[in-house]
């Protein structure tokens, strides 16, 4: 395999990240800083391969629980988890365009494949899989993978808040003994009369004991710390359990028995190519975020967006082929990848066979973990995907209608349709943002001094009875400056400039008009069209022309009268 060490290119130092000082040298012994490119010395090749393996042992002990909680949530056979971790590590690791990405299963799909096998059995929800990693491996060929990205941060936001809301009503009825229903509706409906009758009242205080131990355990000192917290909460809370009669992971004694070769679905065929979409958009939107976020957290050089698309599509073909659970870049594993030292992508590959051997050779270790204890690590894994700092952030921008429309669709109706109402909302705010026009209208700071109204943005139908009805409140003998900072002017906001100007000069009042940007008025009554495209404009920051009673274009320079 050739040297895919990524290396950073010292003479480019724009590249920040949370793992490293921008502007300075980079300490190559903190975690996750790349090492100048390998020298053909066999010496440095060691700390790199110690480097590699001593990430990939974190990561594999970080994703175990995961995998098996993530199976046991999506109602798939344990043994599903462990397979689409091995092959998320070997085949996804191997062939990917961001060598330190670690994928596996993944929340984010637990309420689809958990649709798919109640509607339609787990071996076709292999063939969706399968299916879907074809379509990824083609969206990769296309080289669409940076367009899959244009979706609006509050709808991909709002989805995985959907998805977590769905997971922490779903798993706390298994927490408190009983078992997750079909739908998010029907779990929180079911949610009271379960708080009533905790049907195993051991296995609810093994869950709620995982909660408080994933929250806690990062707060321990440093010796207890450095543990994964999950790994840290299913080993204490399973080890607590030993004396109790609480239901436990079923897996089978043979591993390798559990391959269930796919099925094709017995159904409307609607409804299986919307499981196939949904699986792949989710799937490729959760990847490249995610790969997206690596690249962001070293200084080498960036990855390959579509042959990571491709990547991800061939493991989960053989996922799916081989009776796991669909493959997804998981940022939580990538981070701790990339935050242990990791060098190359042998890290990634390493931790796949990790998680085979274990599987292989200790699988009663694995059969003694409660699924109270699982359940309870997936309560703590879905309230963290509603990411509240984000939904501030989101919220001073404006898109919080989006993010809540998207969340909600997610969990009331179903994921495909509630990201659909999702976009459907991005669109039509974008649309208002891009019609509607502001106007501000400033009195004069002085005796003498115009009026001074200005418009933003595009200047169409939409905006003119908000902007008649600014101009109509302005005093009848005083002089009003009119600052245009507009990219687009249609017909009927001219004529309304236009008449009111008009009407405004009949009755002997001064009235100047200043064009900041692009001359756009003057272009319509040279008998030009509009420009289309858009440019940016302030009129916060343009010069003003109160006191001239000629305004002057900022784009050219050139005088144009009052009339």
């Amino acid at each position: 395999m050739p040297d895919e060490s990524p290396a950073p290119d010292t003479s480019d130092t724009s590249e920040t990240s949370n793992l490293s000082s921008p502007g300075g040298p980079r300490d190559l012994s903190k975690p996750g800083e790349f090492p100048p490119r390998a020298s053909p010395d066999r010496r440095d090749a060691r700390p790199r391969w110690r480097a590699d393996v001593e990430a990939s042992l974190v990561v594999f002990l970080v994703a175990l629980p995961l995998s098996l909680g993530i199976a046991v949530a999506s109602g798939a056979p344990v043994a599903a988890g462990v397979i689409a971790a091995v092959v998320g590590g070997v085949v996804a690791g191997a062939l990917g365009g961001v060598p330190l990405q670690v994928s596996g299963p993944a929340a984010g799909l637990t309420s689809v494949v958990a649709t798919v096998v109640a509607t339609y059995g787990w071996r076709a929800a292999c063939f969706v899989t399968a299916v879907a990693g074809v379509l990824q491996v083609l969206l990769g060929v296309s080289r669409v993978a940076r367009g899959v990205l244009a979706i609006s941060p509050a709808v991909v936001q709002g989805m995985l808040a959907g998805i977590g809301i769905t997971i922490v009503v779903g798993q706390v009825h298994v927490v408190l003994g009983g078992a997750a229903r079909s739908s998010a509706l029907d779990n929180i409906v079911e949610l009271g009369r379960q708080f009533g009758t905790v049907h195993v009242p051991v296995a609810a205080v093994l869950g709620l004991a995982t909660v408080v131990l994933m929250l806690a355990w990062p707060r321990l000192p440093c010796p207890l710390a450095s543990v994964p917290a999950p790994l840290a909460a299913v080993t204490l809370a399973t080890m607590a359990s030993f004396a109790s009669d609480v239901p436990r992971v079923a897996l089978p004694h043979d591993v390798l028995s559990s391959l269930a070769l796919p099925e094709l679905p017995g159904g409307p065929a609607t409804g299986i190519a919307t499981a196939i979409l949904t699986v792949t958009l989710i799937a490729s939107i959760e990847s490249l975020l995610s790969a997206v976020a690596v690249d962001n957290m070293h200084g080498g050089p960036r990855g390959n967006l579509d042959r990571e698309l491709v990547a991800q599509g061939a493991a989960n073909t053989v996922s799916g082929l081989a009776g796991g659970l669909p493959v997804t870049g998981v940022i939580v594993r990538s981070a701790t990848n990339v935050r242990a030292g990791a060098r190359t992508r042998a890290s990634t590959i390493l931790h796949g066979l990790w998680m085979a051997g274990f599987a292989l050779l200790l699988a009663p270790l694995l059969r003694q973990i409660p699924l109270a204890v699982l359940a309870g690590l997936l309560v703590v894994i879905g309230v963290k995907l509603v990411d509240l700092a984000g939904v501030r952030v989101l919220s001073r921008h404006g898109d919080l209608a989006t993010y809540l429309v998207t969340a909600g669709g997610v969990v009331v109706l179903n994921l495909l349709e509630g990201v659909a109402l999702g976009v459907g909302v991005a669109v039509l705010q974008t649309l208002r943002r891009a019609l509607v026009t502001a106007v501000h209208v400033h009195p004069p700071a002085a005796g003498g001094l115009p009026w001074r109204v200005v418009i933003e943005g595009t200047l169409a139908f939409p905006s003119l009875p908000r902007l008649a009805r600014q101009l109509a409140r302005l005093p009848a003998a005083a002089p009003v400056q009119l600052d245009l900072a507009v990219d687009y002017l249609d017909h009927a906001a001219y004529q309304l400039i236009d008449s009111w100007t008009r009407a405004r000069r009949h009755d002997g009042t001064r009235v100047v008009i200043n064009e900041i940007g692009t001359p756009v008025l003057s272009q319509i009554r040279e008998g030009r069209p509009p420009p289309r495209r858009l440019r940016a404009a302030s009129a916060a920051t343009a010069p003003s022309a109160a006191t001239s009673p000629t305004a002057t274009c900022a784009a050219c320079s050139a005088p144009f009268a009052e009339g």
